[in-house]
């Protein structure tokens, strides 16, 4: 199948997609009068686009500190109006009209990591260049980029947190992995849980790693939990609570079980409910891989199912399936412990924890094959599988930076939240795709209007395993003990 999402296709940036606005109208002060002399014909005409050479920093520069002066050279047939200079899809600095053509920006002024620069040149028809790219990593130290700040601590006081949901009131419901479900509200941890599970399982990765909200929580005050329970045989189970304030009203309803467990880990464990109102659920292997190709197995699986636990009909497989692999959405994943769905449109982006070499994000399609075990990253991604939109490696390539995922380096991919637009973070992060890296710590950005390139964004001090935009628009990332909190200074 035609694969839009090819992991290396974010290193091709010439879309020629003007994000900086740059100048250019057709009328200027200098303009003559409606009635003075007219444009030469072959000015006019000119359609000839001029052409760009951008001289340094040089392609895959490594751990850059200091400032770095970002020059280029243009020629064109006619005449050269400007360059125009981004950094990670944004306008750095006004057109340069004069040469030489340059920028210059600091390293500390962004975070540590990976960072695109590219350049393109206007001339005195308006013609544009094809962008020129260079992919570079910053140096020094640097946590989050200038203009934000960074509280590890924000909320603390959490015991092996695995998952994060956020109510339209503002509290937040934590799973802890033990079983316990808290609530922070007006941010402060509650002392007493919303419910603690009985009959868990903890061992390995499973235990409680779920929670998500129904859409009309502030009505119905509906809590869904995904939770390793030991009734009728060691298996995971969803499993539903009502709110009575800031304590669940009485036990769970059980919603929908799956099969007994073999391994202790590969359990999955994210849910969220789509824009067409329906619960997905992300489902590991179990460490056992080609249960992710079999359609009648729920594992390596994201699974669809109505607010009930019942099944919807028009699942992909529902009229070939039986029981409740009906509920199966999509195939060949590994661990899908965290995904995220796009506010407004339902866009879905699943983050899969690989194994020996690479971490994918995959963009959710019903039906869909992400290729696993034969498949992982952009290796082996035959004909009728789901290439992934992003995947960074677990080791450096040689040279540093080259190839899918560039300067990327991480091994356990555990959260992830798109930043919608009209959020309280500057415009050029709106639309974006934040995830972040269990073992490294790292949040980076992928680029969804800039040919799906990835940035450097910020660093924790604690270990990811889940990411939110909050309902003021910071980003909140839940480590294993605290919140950490971003925003806008």
């Amino acid at each position: 199948m035609a694969n839009w999402r090819s992991a290396i296709g974010w290193m091709v940036l010439g879309s020629g997609l003007l994000l900086g606005g740059c100048g250019g109208g057709d009328v200027t002060a200098d303009s003559p009068p409606a009635d003075g002399p007219e444009v030469p014909d072959a000015l006019a005409a000119d359609t000839q686009p001029p052409t760009l050479v951008l001289n340094t920093p040089a392609n895959l520069a490594a751990n850059l500190t200091g400032r770095i002066d970002i020059t280029a050279t243009a020629s064109d047939n006619v005449g050269i109006a400007g360059v125009e200079f981004q950094i990670d899809g944004a306008l750095w600095g006004s057109d340069d009209t004069n040469p030489p053509y340059m920028t210059s920006v600091t390293t500390t002024r962004l975070a540590t990591g990976q960072h695109v620069i590219r350049a393109r040149a206007r001339d005195t028809s308006n013609n544009r260049s094809a962008w020129v790219t260079r992919i570079v990593q910053f140096g020094n130290d640097v946590q989050v980029p200038e203009g934000f700040t960074k509280n590890d601590a924000w909320v603390g006081g959490l015991t092996d947190a695995t998952a994060f949901a956020q109510a339209p009131d503002g509290r937040i419901f934590v799973a802890e992995q033990g079983g316990r479900l808290r609530v922070i509200k007006n941010g402060v941890l509650l002392p007493t849980p919303f419910a603690t599970l009985a009959n868990i399982d903890a061992s390995g990765e499973r235990g409680l790693i779920g929670v998500a909200l129904h859409p009309n929580f502030a009505s119905n005050g509906w809590v869904y939990v995904h939770h390793t329970t030991t009734e009728g045989g060691t298996h995971n189970r969803i499993s539903r609570y009502t709110a009575n304030g800031d304590v669940a009203a009485g036990p769970p309803t059980a919603l929908f079980g799956m099969p007994t467990l073999a391994a202790t880990n590969h359990n999955g464990g994210a849910m969220h409910f789509g824009a067409d109102g329906k619960l997905y659920v992300g489902v590991g292997d179990n460490k056992r891989g080609a249960p992710a190709q079999d359609r009648n197995s729920l594992f390596g699986k994201l699974l669809r199912l109505n607010d009930d636990g019942s099944i919807p009909a028009d699942n992909p497989f529902y009229a070939t399936n039986t029981g409740n692999a009906r509920a199966v959405w999509a195939t060949g994943l590994r661990n899908p412990f965290t995904f995220a769905v796009r506010p407004g449109d339902g866009r879905i982006h699943i983050n899969d924890v690989g194994e020996n070499a690479w971490e994918e994000i995959d963009v959710g399609v019903a039906g869909a094959n992400y290729g696993w075990p034969g498949s992982e990253g952009p290796d082996n991604v035959a004909a009728g599988l789901t290439a992934p939109l992003f995947s960074y490696r677990h080791s450096a390539t040689s040279p540093p930076g080259s190839g899918p995922g560039g300067f990327f380096i991480g091994q356990c991919i555990a959260g992830g939240a798109f930043y919608p637009v009209g959020g309280s973070f500057p415009a050029r992060f709106h639309g974006s795709y934040f995830f972040g890296d269990f073992v490294t710590h790292v949040i980076g950005r992928v680029d969804l209007a800039n040919g799906n390139a990835a940035y450097a964004f910020a660093k924790t001090a604690g270990e990811p395993v889940d990411l939110r935009v909050a309902n003021d628009g910071a980003l909140l990332v839940l480590t294993r003990v605290n919140i950490a909190r971003i925003a806008p200074t």
